[in-house]
């Protein structure tokens, strides 16, 4: 009975999910004529073919796609096996933040990653609001952060960048001759203060209609009309509707989402962790979440 090699199982569902051998390639780190003749190599292995050309393109055949499922499987298993072997130690706590923003998004898969990393983690997760996620950081008080504050006293990179959009309910009566109803959070809010920029600087009269130091108050008072917010797309459900600049509005700029590290962290899984993303992000840019 022969053994499959892992190596060219990890490359074929590589080039699953790329769709390209030479997405691939980059994925892996070979060159294109390697990936090829890893993929000539695993045929070999099986004894079928598993791409057949159709026009310029190498499509999966019936024998490819069936052992794409087993290929997804056996590196599962594999992985597993390996995270079990090099097991950090029961017990090991990592503290993380993020803000409300994002819980929904980018947070799952940070915690997805770092659970692949390790399956005996405890961890604890701090939602809030970033001025102060910064500040748990940096009294050391959190391991590792999601934030929209740039602070270059930390290790950081960008994970994405949202597009920030002036926000109502979908039954909101938006007049354009009057002061804008703002929604909106305390003094250190980044979204307040570039609202308010924006709109100052376009000369256009705001009032505050609402104020919560919560995003989940924010977006109370927004399901209930009470006025317009700036956030980012995030903020979206199904009761809401954006305001754009046919509307009166400014064009407001994008946000980004930072994930910082604390300097004096010893943990090896949130070191991997970190400069993996830091590895993904210098390749292909922001694209996390």
């Amino acid at each position: 009975m022969r053994n499959l090699d892992i190596d060219l199982l990890r490359t074929f569902v590589a080039i699953a999910q790329r769709e390209t051998f030479a997405a691939a390639a980059e994925q892996v780190g070979r060159t294109q004529s390697a990936i090829t003749q890893q993929m000539q190599r695993l045929e070999q292995e099986v004894g079928c073919s598993l791409f057949e050309k159709r026009g310029r393109q190498k499509m999966m055949t019936t024998d490819g796609s069936r052992l794409l499922a087993y290929a997804h499987k056996i590196l599962a298993l594999n992985d597993q096996a390996v995270q079990l072997a090099h097991s950090r130690g029961p017990g090991e706590k990592v503290r993380i933040g993020s803000p409300h923003d994002v819980a929904d998004s980018i947070l799952p898969n940070m915690l997805r990653r770092l659970s692949k990393l390790s399956t005996e983690l405890q961890m604890e997760i701090n939602v809030g609001r970033s001025p102060f996620l910064m500040d748990a950081l940096r009294d050391g008080e959190l391991d590792l952060v999601i934030s929209t504050r740039y602070d270059d006293a930390f290790p950081g990179v960008t994970l994405r960048t949202s597009p920030m959009v002036w926000i109502c309910a979908e039954d909101f009566t938006f007049n354009p001759g009057e002061p804008v109803p703002l929604v909106m959070a305390d003094e250190l809010s980044l979204f307040r203060k570039l609202s308010i920029a924006e709109l100052d600087a376009n000369d256009i009269p705001w009032r505050t209609s609402f104020m919560s130091p919560t995003l989940t108050g924010i977006k109370a008072a927004i399901s209930a009309g009470l006025g317009v917010t700036a956030r980012t797309t995030e903020l979206l459900d199904a009761n809401m509707r954006v305001l754009t600049e046919g509307d009166g509005l400014p064009r407001l700029p994008e946000v980004a989402f930072y994930l910082y590290v604390q300097p004096t962290c010893t943990s090896p899984v949130l070191r991997e962790l970190f400069e993996s993303t830091e590895r993904i992000a210098t390749r292909f840019g922001p694209s996390f979440g």
